[in-house]
């Protein structure tokens, strides 16, 4: 039996060599690293980027058509406000958009009134995309993502390769994502927020069902429960309507065999416990997080995200270097580690910096 370097690291079980997970959105790096434009050739440019770096895995364009520059590289500003005043930057090969989450809620009034199972199609409500579905029939949600894989696979992935689906609104995404940060904050602690919090659960047990009957081995299970101090709200609030929620969605999916690989942004430290409690096999975080210390609390585990982009940034040989030896070390404490910039490789990461990286950890990154 072969099992693919991935499926190793996510199991814990310490592949020779560290394969990579990372978050990339670095068009000039692309261009630096192939010497194919890849606004002019996009194809042409992946294909040879995973010729060189096979390890990134980075998925390669239907057509070599080129792809339009940002208007803020043309424009040589890196922010523009547009027509209602809202302000947008560089994003990977594009601009961002906005945050607007909660745009349709103005008070506390509004917030307690809303039914999540009442509105349960989200199509048509500002949210990140795994958000914004008809969420009303179990059945549909299996059918919608079933479609991403071979119908002769059945209910069952590949033995040993890391095949996976994600889902960001995990449990407290929900809440922010649909009232906005202030209005969750101002809600969370009022008795009647639990009820609108029994309804995203509700929703996501169908989600959760659906997962589970699908052909992958693992689940991305996504929520920002931290920023990069740590956690945002309090262990007794998160113990009463997110980890109870975490422990039975991610034993509807163990029961089917299913592997939970979760990720958050900023600083997991404060509750990796409560996470690998809940049924996890990992976590994927960012570099604010100690990794060793959770490497030595959970044998084997599953942890990527150590890299730095703001060590990437400086560009300085050394203290790259150091960074990349020290997630070897790392690697070196749990079976389970990947590679990973974890605060994201963007567009304005020098290209040399990410040379410097790559290459470093072709050479050092190994059992």
């Amino acid at each position: 039996m072969t099992y693919s370097d991935r499926y190793l690291a996510f199991m814990g079980m310490a592949p020779k060599r560290i394969p990579h997970w990372e978050h990339w959105s670095c068009p000039d790096a692309e261009t630096y690293l192939t010497g194919i434009d890849y606004y002019e050739h996009p194809r042409l440019c992946r294909e040879r980027l995973r010729e060189l770096y096979p390890q990134l895995g980075l998925p390669i364009p239907e057509t070599d058509a080129p792809i339009p520059r940002p208007d803020l590289d043309l424009q040589g500003q890196s922010m523009s406000t547009d027509e209602e005043g809202l302000r947008h930057v560089r994003w990977g090969d594009k601009v961002t958009g906005h945050w607007d989450w909660g745009i349709r809620f103005h008070n506390l009034e509004e917030v307690f009134a809303f039914s999540p199972l009442e509105n349960a199609d989200f199509t048509d409500f500002p949210m990140v995309s795994d958000g914004k579905q008809d969420f009303r029939s179990e059945e549909a949600i299996y059918q919608r993502y079933r479609q991403r894989w071979p119908a002769e696979w059945g209910d069952k992935a590949p033995v040993g390769e890391a095949v996976s689906v994600g889902f960001y609104n995990t449990m407290f995404m929900w809440p922010l994502l649909t009232f906005g940060w202030e209005l969750f904050l101002e809600a969370c602690l009022d008795p009647r927020f639990e009820r609108i919090m029994d309804e995203f659960a509700e929703i996501n047990r169908r989600v959760f069902r659906a997962f589970a009957r699908l052909p992958v081995n693992f689940v991305i299970c996504h929520d920002d429960i931290v920023n990069s101090r740590g956690p945002i709200c309090s262990p007794k609030w998160m113990h009463k309507y997110i980890f109870p929620r975490y422990k039975e969605f991610w034993g509807i999916l163990r029961a089917a065999g299913k592997e939970v690989i979760f990720m958050t942004d900023g600083r997991a430290d404060a509750y990796a416990d409560d996470v690998f409690a809940c049924g996890a096999r990992g976590i994927i975080t960012e570099p604010y997080a100690d990794f060793k210390t959770i490497a030595r609390r959970h044998k084997d585990c599953f942890l990527a995200g150590e890299g730095d982009n703001r060590i990437l940034y400086r560009n300085d040989p050394a203290e790259i270097e150091a960074m990349v030896r020290n997630m070897v070390d790392t690697a070196h404490l749990t079976g389970g580690y990947m590679m990973c910039i974890g605060n994201h490789i963007p567009w304005n990461v020098p290209p040399e910096a990410i040379k410097r990286y790559l290459d470093l950890s072709a050479e050092l990154a190994h059992r």
